[in-house]
């Protein structure tokens, strides 16, 4: 099994709260998911003119910023392969200290075009709302390369049991907080490759992604995700996008991601608590006997 992130204490803050238990109350220390913002930058164009300019901001738990943003790209069609990106530094030190990592700069190859013009939307994201400022679902509904083998790969029931217990283990974050959440790669036999925590459910599939991107594992056509949290639209299309053939969650899907997951044949699987779950589509990857 490949390990996760290091559990970094940059993701963490401790407070003092007041705990109260029946009639008694007492002061005691509480820790807490960091959420600050990240604004994502680009630096495009051909040398000698090269232009900067502000694409995103999206709150998310400090860690991993460079796979947040190689993710975001990637599932937004802004770039195609990590080649398309040359660097990825902190630029904000020199607005204020409390800025240091909170602003990235991503450096693009010189060659790919980008068009602020066609991009017609508002890249503002939040921890609880993936979708927001998008104009329109056509401008949402981006066209992935990589479309899933049918009945391909197959996962059992009992193997897509096994896969919260599995992810739970590995949340070093959502152990001591309890607020977060995480987007995990499993092989079809159950091991899981690779796991992202973030106070948004967005930012943790965009890490899982960029993660993937960066290490040269893109398309995911043979892996299985796995979320925390609910399948919204978004986080099909950021699978979709991905190349990703079976997508689970242990919380319920929207109808419009059930709907785009049966355009690009997907397997949907929701509500993967304890024994039961849902199959909302592609059943035919899921070994029922």
């Amino acid at each position: 099994m490949v390990k996760t992130a290091d559990y970094s204490r940059k993701s963490i803050r401790e407070v003092e709260i007041t705990r109260v238990e029946g009639r008694r109350s007492f002061e005691r220390a509480d820790t807490l998911a960091r959420e600050e913002p990240l604004e994502i930058k680009l630096a495009y164009g051909p040398y000698g003119q090269r232009q900067s300019r502000s694409l995103a901001v999206t709150m998310r738990t400090p860690g991993q910023d460079e796979e947040l943003a190689a993710g975001f790209l990637f599932t937004e069609g802004i770039i195609g392969k990590a080649s398309d990106i040359r660097e990825m530094r902190h630029v904000g030190e020199a607005l204020a200290p409390e800025a240091s990592e909170n602003i990235l700069l991503v450096e693009l190859a010189e060659e790919l075009p980008v068009d602020f013009d066609k991009l017609n939307r508002h890249f503002y994201t939040s921890s609880s709302c993936g979708v927001c400022g998008k104009a329109s679902i056509d401008m949402v509904r981006s066209t992935s390369c990589y479309f899933p083998r049918r009945a391909f790969p197959e996962i059992s029931v009992e193997t897509l049991r096994s896969l919260p217990d599995k992810l739970s283990q590995e949340q070093t974050i959502f152990e001591c907080t309890g607020g977060i959440h995480a987007a995990a790669a499993f092989t079809p036999g159950g091991e899981l490759l690779l796991m992202r925590e973030d106070v948004g459910r967005h930012n943790a599939l965009d890490k899982l992604i960029g993660a993937a991107l960066l290490q040269g594992k893109i398309p995911l056509r043979e892996q299985a995700i796995l979320l925390s949290g609910r399948l919204s639209f978004e986080l099909v299309q950021k699978s979709v996008m991905a190349g990703a053939p079976i997508l689970a969650a242990v919380g319920a899907p929207s109808s419009l991601a059930v709907e785009l997951g049966e355009d690009y044949g997907m397997t949907l699987v929701g509500f993967l608590r304890g024994q039961a779950f849902n199959i909302y589509c592609g059943e035919e990857r899921v070994i029922l006997a």
